[in-house]
């Protein structure tokens, strides 16, 4: 692996009452490579910048992994390189619904993660963003 990911661990075992299985870890040490920034990406298209029409956290966190997904493979790399994810929803009643969607993108990869729930974010249909760091190996 192009970097190195210390302590990591599964969120069912940190949150054992939430039905959670996500692979994170608590600090990620890269070594050289370019960093791809990411800007918070949320479920819209990102060719047309239009919604999707679904007001699913499910669907929602799908359409923004997919994002990222796709602009980290357009710099070059790969899920594998995401170091790091910050997670905004705006309802703590959807947190395990993003989570679980998200960790099905990021399994056995081992991101830092924080996450926030906010009162809201720029359009109010949004549930989830997502700001994603990634570092592309040389």
């Amino acid at each position: 692996m192009a970097h190195t990911r210390i302590r990591k661990f599964n969120t069912a075992d940190t949150y054992p009452e939430q039905k959670l299985d996500n692979d994170l870890c608590q600090a990620v040490v890269t070594h050289g490579g370019k960093t791809v920034w990411m800007r918070g990406q949320c479920p819209q298209d990102l060719d047309t910048a239009r919604n999707i029409d679904s007001h699913d956290p499910v669907e929602q966190t799908h359409k923004v992994m997919q994002n990222i997904v796709q602009l980290i493979e357009e710099a070059g790399g790969s899920i594998e390189h995401l170091v790091k994810v910050v997670v905004y929803i705006t309802d703590v009643r959807h947190r395990e619904a993003v989570y679980r969607t998200m960790g099905s993108y990021i399994k056995g990869v081992h991101p830092v993660s924080t996450g926030l729930v906010v009162q809201a974010l720029a359009r109010p249909d949004w549930l989830v963003e997502i700001d994603a760091t990634a570092v592309i190996p040389e």
